[in-house]
């Protein structure tokens, strides 16, 4: 074969090289050669990961040894059912990842579906159906309408062949085969004409062809490859909290056995000091922070349903957080995969066609006014032309009706759809809108013959029968129909078509297709009653050109306001298509994808001679990708992820399965979806629509803002205990805390109050900022700053209240030293569930409802109620080494407790004007990408 690529060689050099003939195929024997040579038409699942070894891998994290550490410590110290707890959630999370890894390690499972089971094959001179793993390179198959392609193929007979190749070209209609030789080194896949590839549908037409790639050699096989190849991205929420963890158990470890030792120094009894210091270890270290951030992130997920986004892996909801680039594959998921009419010409005129999708509801409009179609003949003779001449049929959708008429507020809405070609059923919908159906006029005419569209021709023909003759119907490309006619209807005139007239046809028709439509010219005659037809070119002769249809796959209406909110929110948006570069730059600019004024547009061929460092040049000044491969699309992320941007891919064919996976999170269609796009994603849209991404963005946005939150909440407090007992240790004070009280401080506090942080409501401006860099550390933007300054006021606070009650002297109700530790007890459980509400804002208390947040409220009345138990229940006093505390005692307790809050309070309002006109100089001006 030399350097020569499959489609640049004649089907003679075909038949050479593969040393077949034509009308025998090869031999069983040379069969079973080659298939022991190039080995079984299958997609190779790569090394595969034990379900044990799977699980087993979910605990080396660090987090998870921490919390085993933890579970250690609590046994030893007798709290069964702390360690009991934390030990389930080792389990859950295990689980979780579990199931997450291994649904994801389905996506090749998924993809061996797309192969054909069985195929029909020529050998030894006899046509047999053979099962598709075992087609060699070299067997002849036969293909019809409806087939799967079992291999790559490269065609010898096409007759009116086309094949559905969305799933792998991103091509957004079925293609036309043809079996000439192409020129040219690099033809881009989908312009591949005279090859047929693996996983591919045959919608129209039959042929014949060889097998020229089998198994993991074809284009579908590349595809697993690339899989296989393809590391998925550890999240940076992942990042974060691994770096979290390694930080906290090193100062909490650190600060404790400073404590201790201090304590001993001072001359405590070094058994009480140990049980203190594991016990403050315990409660300094956050064991529940995972299960918290995976509540959290599960509370968002539930959210994100109800938003049309299901979420299979529960840390991507927080990296859309931080996403800078979506690129969006155009078919099906910016438009609306439904090709539509919308724009007629007929007699110089330009007509407007209005309507959504399949919808048979719509107007056809004249400079915004209604056409009659009893007054204009013109456009009568092309609804009835393109309704005759016409295979698809449009069919009410019940099993989406059904589904949607669970939910009250669609109940009235019908779903539609077309059987058949998608160019044909536009059509047919465009007739529909003016009333004129097969149903209506099929009465009145009956078809006698047909002459179907193939890719020579570029025309179709019908001969129908009606009560006043024949009449034969014929629609195509313009440019080769014109050459047919020799009359045009103008005016409701039949005239005879000059070249003056043609010409302006042809500007008609170039200025349509300049605005990416796909035009169609359709045209009639009537036949007389003798007159007999023995090949096309006998019927498709002096014929009456009517006018030209314009269609297009529509954007989506909600698509372009939410492009608008990406790029407020500094987020942009990258189109990447495997349709033509004209139509990609229309639907680009309609969205307002493409800059007017900069921006550029790149195809598959430029990309193919780009190195990687010229890519990465002009990565960020591209906004359209055109004509692009499997590997074009991972080429893109991997650049655009080099320049530092968080990726955000979406895609619905098995071509864009590599490259979900390779982005910093896939997002796969629902509906158009392949099972291997959807098991390759992280996030799947049940409405394949763009504006859900921006939903799913908000959401991540605000998801990681509550987990900063509840982080800030908690490590505020393990810094207030830790400083209670630390200052009071260098102070050479009585222990302000017992051990049990240290732990129920920490049940008390860190559990309800900080999960109800988890599900709080998001600030207004969230989507007005620009996204936060990916490895952004978890205490960035101050946050680590106010988690010591709070936690030492805090200890200090606490600790006051300690020893000012220490001053006082005993009570009633127990020594001296009960009292004191009761009210620092109380103190400074108080502070915290105060400082819980100064969590909710980055400014400060003030700025936000306290109450707007029901779930914390709640959590907070719960906390108080069990510190009330603690103080009050007289069972509980001696657990607890608590005595009950009089009002005197509450206003030292709430003055203290208050008293950081308050000062921090105070601070954040005399910074308020500076801090807000910073932000909305943040904000105002999106990010330059």
């Amino acid at each position: 074969m030399g350097h020569k690529q499959w489609y640049q060689m004649t089907a003679e050099d075909i038949l050479q090289t593969q040393q077949i003939e034509p009308s025998k195929g090869l031999s069983s024997e040379e069969a079973e050669r080659r298939l022991t040579e190039h080995g079984r038409n299958e997609l190779s699942e790569g090394k595969k990961i034990s379900p044990v070894s799977l699980f087993l891998n979910q605990f080396k994290d660090f987090m998870v040894l921490v919390l085993m550490g933890a579970t250690l410590i609590s046994g030893l110290l007798g709290e069964y059912l702390d360690a009991i707890t934390i030990v389930a959630i080792i389990i859950m999370n295990g689980i979780l990842g579990f199931v997450q890894e291994f649904r994801a390690e389905r996506s090749l499972r998924a993809l061996k579906e797309l192969s054909a089971p069985h195929a029909k094959v020529l050998r030894g001179g006899i046509v047999e159906q053979v099962p598709a793993r075992e087609l060699v390179p070299g067997d002849l198959i036969v293909l019809e309408s409806g087939d799967r392609v079992p291999a790559d193929i490269r065609f010898l007979e096409a007759n009116g062949l086309y094949a559905e190749e969305s799933a792998l070209t991103g091509e957004s209609v079925p293609v036309s085969k043809h079996t000439d030789a192409l020129s040219g080194d690099e033809v881009p896949l989908g312009d591949q004409r005279n090859l047929g590839f693996m996983g591919t549908m045959i919608t129209r037409g039959t042929a014949r062809g060889v097998v020229v790639r089998t198994g993991m050699n074809t284009e579908m096989g590349k595809i697993a490859d690339l899989i296989q190849s393809t590391e998925s991205m550890e999240t940076p929420l992942q990042h974060r909290l691994e770096q979290l963890g390694k930080i906290l158990i090193i100062v909490a470890l650190a600060l404790t056995v400073v404590v201790v030792i201090a304590g001993i120094v001072h001359g405590q009894e070094p058994y009480g000091m140990f049980l203190a210091g594991v016990s403050l270890a315990v409660a300094a270290i956050p064991e529940g922070l995972p299960a918290i951030v995976t509540i959290a992130l599960a509370l968002g997920v539930q959210r994100m349903i109800q938003r049309k986004a299901i979420v299979r892996k529960l840390p991507s909801v927080e990296t859309l957080g931080c996403a800078s680039v979506i690129c969006s594959d155009k078919t099906g998921t910016l438009t609306q995969n439904k090709m539509t009419v919308t724009h007629l010409w007929l007699g110089g005129n330009i007509l407007e066609v209005t309507g959504d999708g399949y919808d048979p509801h719509g107007d056809i409009l004249q400079q915004g006014h209604h056409v009659d179609l009893r007054k204009n003949q013109m456009l009568r003779r092309l609804l009835q032309v393109s309704v005759l001449c016409n295979n698809a049929v449009l069919v009410e959708d019940k099993a989406a009706e059904t589904k949607r008429k669970k939910q009250a507020s669609e109940e009235r809405e019908t779903m539609w759809n077309i059987k058949g070609d998608p160019t044909e059923g536009a059509l047919v919908v465009l007739g529909a809108k003016a009333g004129m159906t097969h149903e209506s006029i099929g009465g009145l005419y009956t078809r006698i013959s047909e002459y179907p569209f193939d890719s020579e021709r570029k025309r179709m023909s019908v001969l129908v029968e009606h009560q006043g003759g024949r009449m034969v119907c014929t629609k195509g490309a313009p440019d080769v129909l014109l050459q047919q006619c020799s009359y045009v209807l103008w005016d409701d005139r039949v005239i005879p078509f000059t070249p003056t007239l043609k010409q302006k046809v042809l500007a008609a028709n170039e200025g349509m297709a300049k605005n990416a439509l796909r035009v169609l010219g359709v045209a009639y005659r009537d036949v007389k009653p003798t007159e007999r037809f023995d090949a096309e070119e006998d019927v498709e002769h002096s014929l009456i050109f009517v006018g030209l249809t314009g269609m297009i796959d529509p954007p989506r209406k909600e698509v372009r306001d939410a492009i608008s909110k990406c790029r407020k929110a500094g987020i942009k948006t990258v189109m990447i298509t495997g349709d033509h570069q004209s139509t990609a730059e229309a639907i680009a600019r309609q969205l307002g994808i493409l800059p007017p004024n900069s921006g550029i547009a790149l195809n598959g061929q430029q990309l193919s001679q780009m190195s990687d460092d010229e890519l990465d040049k002009s990565v960020d000044d591209a906004f359209v990708y055109a004509r692009v491969s499997p590997e074009h699309k991972l080429r893109i992320v991997k650049s655009l992820q080099r320049k530092g941007h968080v990726v955000a891919m979406t895609g619905d064919g098995v071509n864009d399965a590599p490259a979900i996976k390779a982005a910093d999170i896939g997002i796969a269609m629902g509906i158009s979806g392949t099972d291997v796009s959807k098991e390759a994603s992280s996030l799947v849209l049940s409405d394949d629509n763009f504006a859900t991404i921006v939903a799913a963005i908000e959401e991540g946005r605000g998801i990681y803002e509550n987990i900063r939150k509840f982080i800030r909440y908690l490590l505020a407090s393990n810094v207030g205990e830790i400083m209670t007992m630390f200052l009071a240790m260098m102070a050479g004070l009585p222990l302000p805390l017992v051990p049990i009280q240290i732990l129920w401080v920490n049940l008390v506090t860190d559990g309800l109050p900080a999960m109800a942080l988890g599900v709080d409501q998001a600030e207004k401006d969230l989507m007005q900022q620009k996204p936060r860099p990916a490895r952004e550390n978890i205490f960035a933007r101050r946050l680590g700053w106010k988690i010591i300054s709070r936690g030492i006021l805090i200890g200090i606070c606490t600790l006051a209240a300690f020893i000012i009650m220490l001053q006082q002297g005993g009570s009633v109700e127990g020594s001296s030293l009960v009292k004191a530790q009761t009210v620092a007890f109380a103190t400074l459980v108080m502070a915290q569930l105060i400082h819980v509400f100064d969590c909710r804002s980055s400014r400060s208390i003030f700025h936000r409802n306290p109450l707007q947040n029901k779930y914390l409220v709640l959590a907070v009345i719960s906390s108080l109620v069990l510190m009330l138990a603690v103080l009050y229940v007289e069972q509980l006093q001696p657990i607890f080494k608590t005595v009950p505390l009089n009002w005197m005692d509450w206003i030292i307790v709430l003055v203290f407790a208050g008293i950081p809050t308050f000062l921090m309070g105070i601070g954040s309002v005399m910074s308020k004007p500076s801090k807000r006109k910073q932000m909305r100089y943040g904000s105002a001006k999106p990010v330059a990408r």
